[in-house]
């Protein structure tokens, strides 16, 4: 699969995907397993490609 997601982009993914994932130290009980859907934009920032960008024929990565 082609990267299709940006610089800046990815970039938000990853500080996005961090701040979800640091939340598991801080919230209590049960709700606690939510801030682990901040492994999905990690994922992708990480490794700029996303499957729903493909699958809606989207791309923010500059063409050469």
């Amino acid at each position: 699969m082609k990267k299709n997601v940006g610089t800046i982009d990815s970039i938000i993914r990853i500080i996005i995907g961090l701040a979800l994932l640091s939340l598991f130290y801080f919230l209590k009980g049960n709700l606690r397993f939510i801030a682990l859907i901040g492994f999905f934009p990690l994922i992708t920032g990480l490794t700029r490609r996303c499957l729903l960008y493909k699958l809606f024929g989207i791309s923010s990565c500059k063409t050469k």
